[in-house]
């Protein structure tokens, strides 16, 4: 990542983790991410990898686009895929470009998928509710849902729940792309302060 997609990630980072009220520690549990990293990444030292922007993404119950972009403008948003930097490379060079995110209260992600053969990616299950669609555009993709894996040609599309361990990898000898769209459920309001429904109990 950039520079400036550093510290973008590190002012949407506090500010959504302030916005739910959740401690480095509590957001750190919730993520999976450890809180020395948390720490580098709110001052700006860190660069964080697809798989730790995911899990932040869903312990703060926002879109990843809201930790990486600025605020859309309005009207028409058009996008070209070559003009926007991926957020994941794999070890033969293969990208992720998360295009567009909609607005309102159940956003929806487009993600551009572009892998070379032998190149993979496992995600872990999204919050509940979260369902991904995924239409293949070359070559052949292996997805594997819950530990079943679907094989899945130019041409192919996909729904499945998203709430289960989950993965995508490019299967056969020629380089496979794919979009995916990510369905979000909609945002929670902020959980309450646990400390505070204690200190109710007690009264």
């Amino acid at each position: 990542m950039s520079e400036e997609a550093v510290r973008t990630v590190a002012r949407s980072v506090r500010a959504a983790r302030a916005r739910l009220g959740l401690s480095l520690d509590r957001l750190a549990q919730r993520s999976g991410v450890s809180k020395g990293a948390l720490v580098a990444l709110e001052n700006g030292t860190g660069n964080p990898n697809l798989t730790t922007l995911v899990r932040l993404a869903d312990a703060l119950a926002v879109p990843v686009s809201a930790l990486v972009e600025s605020a859309p403008s309005a009207g028409v948003h058009v996008v070209r895929a070559d003009e926007i930097d991926p957020l994941w490379r794999g070890a033969s060079d293969g990208t992720v470009r998360l295009l567009f995110t909609t607005p309102g209260p159940a956003p929806l992600e487009l993600w551009d998928w572009r892998m070379r053969p032998g190149e993979h990616h496992r995600s872990a299950p999204h919050p509940a509710g979260t369902h991904e669609t995924l239409t293949v555009t070359a070559g052949t993709t292996a997805l594997t849902v819950d530990g079943t894996e679907y094989a899945l040609p130019e041409g192919a599309s996909a729904h499945y729940a998203a709430d289960v361990a989950h993965g995508y990898a490019c299967a056969g000898d020629e380089p496979c792309a794919f979009l995916m769209t990510v369905h979000l459920p909609a945002a929670p309001a902020a959980p309450p302060d646990p400390r505070q429904h204690h200190h109710q109990g007690e009264q």
